[in-house]
């Protein structure tokens, strides 16, 4: 906050303090507008939108001290980035218009409309087209204020003669896309003669902006005032009406009659200050500074260095955010295919190397997948803590199964023997049902894990191998093709498991600790000696095969859809080395060419904000 200073008088030299201050920070974010940078963030900026008709024009020319395109329609079609460097006295005018590959060194003032008129006619076609790319027009001047402003498209309500129907909301979505960013200042320019409620471009700056934070308000054309209205004007500069935190200011600058009889700029400036000083009504604004294209002046440059100021660690921290995303993004699409066909397998080695590099931290649990992506171990480990819930789950509603299933058994198969002898026949037969009820819930984690696994070396691949179509889709006939073999040995290992659990077994010893155990804690306070002790068996034995089986299914799922998977994958990778001769590799290496636009776009964007980021340091160090 302390770069800020006051911005002295035109016919006044410059201070130190402004100097080396004021001029830097703004010289800054031209500098960063210039690489390109707002392609990617946005950039502190003041956007001056207005109405058709509304005095835009005229405001921006008694500020720059040149006549721009003016006439009826939409004059502006296309964004016009109005650099303003105030130069020392005695210092000659110079201008400068850049557009697309056009770098226009400019003479004199009176080129800047015709060559401003021919930018706009190459970008957007004669005629009534608009365009969002941007005119750079930069002027030094001893006369205009240290300022950037971006000069946008009027808000037509009503298309006229060939333009497209839909040009109204073409022009408001091109407006909001600057001024709906939080680094933008928006100048809306409204007619003195307009009701201020009603016009479009204050409405839209309130959508996007409705405190009114970063909006500050310019009343045009007052000697058009109906007499007696003065006093609504004055409550509108006041900030009344409609409060804006930035507040109002009101110019008075050149009418089409003006132009119309060869006034000049300087003239108009003169007339404006008379206008106010001999107003009955407007005085008192030009007395608190809310009056004359001087003091907007004064005004918009302080707000923009104080706004720069503002906006600079937030902006920095942007670029290095952007900076790492944008290399992470690279490493994505990796570097190009060789030309020399002699440099193709050595090439081709280095990228299958690294994918099977890949593959073998997934074996190891230490795998590198992408942060969104999650680790993949964990995932799997989510699905086995699935399974061994479910199998404590079903062991806790043994007794509601054994009450029937006992009762069942006891009517049925009951001999002589007393309450309580357990008969082995009925324990067997209801272990084995029970055992078998959690086949399919390890079939579905066996799915599920499957599925993770396949996902995860899907996304390998395609990170590995996205800008070669063909050995990606290589790459993914081996995934595609050792997923189902593998696949359906575990599931054959599955059912081969379920087969041996029907084999009722355990070690004495195992089963005799178990079933102590169970009698310990009593299970079920059921009077029924039978139910009773079936319960204590039946438990005893479900916990050791339920033990076995929380074990054993995950070990069949990673040994086969991951070690087994994985390593013959490697193997068909280093194969495809192999079976392929030169013109094979090639044909494997091709690019796709949205890749190569891409890994290009990419360099492009590194390269600009490293450059802002020199920028930044640079700026920093000054002050």
């Amino acid at each position: 906050e302390g770069m800020l200073c006051s911005i002295q008088h035109s016919s006044i030299a410059l201070g130190k303090q402004y100097e080396e201050k004021v001029r830097p920070c703004i010289d800054l974010i031209d500098s960063l507008r210039s690489l390109g940078v707002e392609k990617d963030l946005g950039l502190p900026a003041i956007a001056v939108i207005g109405d058709q008709s509304s005095g835009k024009s005229s405001v921006l020319e008694a500020l720059s001290g040149v006549a721009l395109p003016r006439g009826s329609g939409i004059v502006t079609r296309c964004p016009l980035v109005l650099k303003l460097k105030k130069v020392k006295v005695g210092q000659p005018w110079k201008g400068r218009l850049t557009y697309k590959e056009s770098d226009v060194e400019l003479k004199s003032p009176s080129e800047v409309e015709k060559e401003v008129s021919t930018a706009q006619n190459v970008i957007a076609g004669n005629g009534v087209g608009i365009s969002d790319e941007m005119i750079n027009l930069e002027i030094q001047s001893s006369d205009v204020p240290d300022l950037t402003l971006i000069d946008l498209p009027g808000i037509a309500r009503v298309a006229i003669k060939d333009q497209p129907r839909d040009i109204g909301d073409r022009i408001k979505g091109m407006i909001r896309r600057f001024i709906q960013k939080q680094e933008t200042i928006n100048l809306v320019v409204v007619p003195c003669t307009a009701d201020i409620a009603t016009t479009e471009a204050l409405k839209m700056a309130k959508e996007v902006d409705p405190l009114g934070e970063r909006t500050l308000g310019i009343l045009t054309k007052p000697d058009l005032v109906d007499e007696g209205t003065e006093e609504n004007i004055i409550s509108i500069v006041h900030n009344i009406v409609i409060p804006l935190k930035k507040g109002y200011m009101i110019v008075k600058c050149r009418g089409q009659k003006d132009i119309n009889e060869q006034q000049t700029l300087a003239d108009a400036i003169e007339k404006e200050k008379a206008f106010f000083e001999d107003h009955p009504h407007f005085r008192s604004l030009l007395d608190s500074k809310k009056a004359t294209i001087h003091f907007l002046a004064e005004r918009l440059t302080k707000e923009l260095v104080e706004h720069i100021s503002k906006s600079l660690p937030h902006l920095q921290y942007q670029i290095e955010q952007k900076l790492l995303k944008t290399t992470n993004d690279l490493k994505k699409v990796g570097e190009g295919a060789p030309q020399d066909e002699k440099q193709l397998l050595t090439f081709l080695i280095e990228k299958i190397r690294r994918f099977n590099d890949a593959l073998s931290e997934v074996t190891r649990a230490e795998e590198s997948v992408e942060p969104e992506e999650g680790r993949l171990f964990t995932k799997i480990r989510k699905e086995f803590v699935k399974w061994k819930q479910h199998l404590d789950k079903k062991a806790n509603k043994l007794e509601d199964h054994l009450r029937d299933e006992v009762e069942e058994y006891s009517r049925t198969y009951r001999g002589r023997e007393l309450p309580g002898f357990v008969n082995y026949k009925t324990f067997e037969v209801i272990v084995k049902q029970h055992i078998e009820d959690t086949k399919e819930p390890a079939l579905h984690v066996l799915k599920n894990v499957t599925e993770i696994i396949h996902s995860a070396i899907t996304t390998f691949a395609t990170n590995h191998f996205q800008a070669f179509p063909n050995l990606l889709r290589a790459t993914k006939v081996y995934v595609e093709d050792l997923r189902e073999h593998e696949e359906k040995i575990s599931i054959e290992m599955v059912r081969h498991q379920f087969e041996m659990e029907k084999m009722v077994y355990s070690q004495d010893c195992l089963y005799s600790y178990e079933l102590n155990t169970t009698k310990r804690k009593p299970v079920f306070p059921s009077t029924n000696a039978d139910l009773r002790e079936m319960a204590y068996h039946v438990n005893a034995y479900f916990k050791i095969a339920s033990d076995r089986l929380a074990n054993q299914i995950p070990l069949i799922i990673q040994f086969h859809m991951m070690e087994q998977y994985i390593n013959r994958l490697q193997t068909s990778m280093l194969a495809l080395i192999g079976n392929n001769g030169e013109t094979k590799m090639a044909r494997l290496l091709y690019e796709n060419k949205d890749i190569t636009d891409s890994r290009l776009a990419l360099q492009n964007r590194i390269e600009r904000l490293r450059k802002a980021q020199q920028h930044l340091s640079k700026y920093v160090v000054i002050f």
